[in-house]
């Protein structure tokens, strides 16, 4: 397979915004395998020999030093910092030289590569595994990305980068389109996050919300972490916190944690709320969560009806967090249908985005 037809499937992969890239081989029929059962056994026995031992095809793709960066080859890139942000997380920087930065001819508007939200596959030189990470601020004019890493006990690129110092070298390539920004397209969008699923929705903040625009849309983050020491950097969050203290009617921003032990985030946030975001922090978000009226509850109908204004959920964090909020994946890594609190709410797909 060559090169051009790799990246398109890795690009599918990166709309799903999984954390796991995934390759399936073409099965193919045996012409004997009618006649003969044993056929049938050697050949089920070949199959999956090739799912688990045959190479991951995206390794295919060339590390290219001198080329600009490309996602159809894996580009040496030099890492500048790396520095401790909470527990088991890091605050990685690479430095892509700028004689390989590409040309952008569209900078600034949304057809750019760089438009948000895009990510990019790093690869793991030890073990030849390739993991996708978003630059939470995309990339500046000196090739400077700056990435937040959770390191995951089963995680093998998350430890690995974790243990590189400034100087060493990272290969990556990108960009690659996660999800596709439209200005004015939506009245409101939601992100809803856990973890390092936020990051994505730094990308946007960085690059769309948080810059002067005519922009009519309406933009609310709800983020959940683990205890409150588990919430993202100061790096992170102090800039969330303080534009939507000035821009409540452009940004609103809410926390959730699951347990309230352990010492409080460095940032000066609002208090989280404790618990799982579900459809009563949903509600409120979107101002549904009004009284009902008398009618409504002598027939009890309680349920908060959907808002008129074109609503957009983002959705991007843990696999049971997606799964309960909007249902999970589909198979190869689709959407799937919309489940979870979001469909219960009546919620279709044209209306929730899973990253």
């Amino acid at each position: 397979m060559n090169i051009t037809r790799q990246c398109c499937r890795q690009h599918q992969h990166l709309l799903r915004a999984r954390f796991y890239s995934q390759t399936r081989l073409e099965s193919r029929r045996n012409p004997l395998s009618r006649y003969a059962p044993l056929a049938l056994g050697a050949g089920a026995v070949v199959g999956l020999s090739f799912y688990f031992f045959y190479p991951d095809a995206s390794r295919s793709a060339p590390t290219l030093a001198t080329s600009p960066l490309s996602a159809t080859h894996f580009t040496p890139t030099r890492v500048t910092s790396n520095v401790v942000s909470g527990p088991d997380t890091k605050l990685l920087e690479v430095t892509v030289p700028p004689e390989l930065l590409p040309r952008d001819d569209a900078a600034g508007s949304p057809e750019s590569p760089f438009a948000p939200i895009w990510s990019v596959y790093i690869k793991d030189d030890d073990i030849q595994v390739e993991r996708p990470y978003t630059p939470l601020e995309g990339i500046d004019k000196d090739g400077r990305m700056l990435f937040w890493i959770k390191k995951y006990p089963k995680g093998e690129v998350g430890r690995w980068l974790h243990s590189k110092t400034p100087g060493e070298n990272i290969e990556l390539r990108g960009p690659l389109k996660t999800w596709h920004w439209k200005e004015d397209e939506w009245d409101e969008i939601v992100m809803i996050s856990g973890g390092t699923g936020i990051t994505p929705f730094y990308q946007l903040f960085h690059s769309v919300i948080s810059r002067p625009s005519e922009c009519k849309t309406r933009f609310t983050l709800l983020h959940s972490s683990r205890t409150p020491a588990d919430l993202p950097p100061p790096r992170i969050m102090d800039n969330f916190s303080t534009f939507a203290t000035q821009n409540p009617d452009r940004f609103r921003l809410q926390l959730f944690v699951d347990s309230r032990e352990g010492p409080s985030s460095p940032s000066q946030l609002p208090t989280p709320h404790f618990g799982r975001i579900g459809k009563s922090a949903i509600e409120e978000c979107l101002d549904l969560n009004a009284r009902p009226s008398l009618w409504n509850r002598l027939f009890g109908k309680t349920e908060a009806p959907k808002p008129k204004r074109k609503v957009l959920f983002l959705v991007c964090g843990p696999d049971p967090m997606i799964s309960a909020v909007a249902g999970p994946f589909g198979r190869n890594l689709s959407q799937g249908s919309i489940r979870g609190v979001l469909g219960d709410m009546g919620y279709v797909s044209s209306e929730v985005y899973k990253l």
